[in-house]
């Protein structure tokens, strides 16, 4: 499984670079990536292909992030007394 994920943020633009997240953001796109490098290419393609209406209104913020496993829990083995 990638451990990357190229992120591309549809945000308000009233809204600060600053402030924008996967919380605050009016769409959200993810894509699997295998390196840093895929990583920025995959972000730098999905904001060209974007073309996103709205001129000022909207803009598009892109990011590399580490992918988050779940841990499963531990199972430990009860012995009898």
């Amino acid at each position: 499984m990638p451990e990357l994920l190229s992120v591309a943020l549809v945000c308000a633009g009233t809204l600060l670079a600053q402030d924008s997240s996967r919380e605050t953001a009016l769409d959200v796109i993810i894509m699997p990536a295998r390196t840093p490098m895929e990583c920025m290419l995959q972000a730098q393609t999905v904001a060209a292909a974007a073309g996103l209406p709205g001129g000022d209104q909207r803009y598009l913020k892109i990011a590399c992030e580490r992918r988050h496993v779940e841990a499963e829990p531990v199972r430990t083995a009860r012995h009898g007394s």
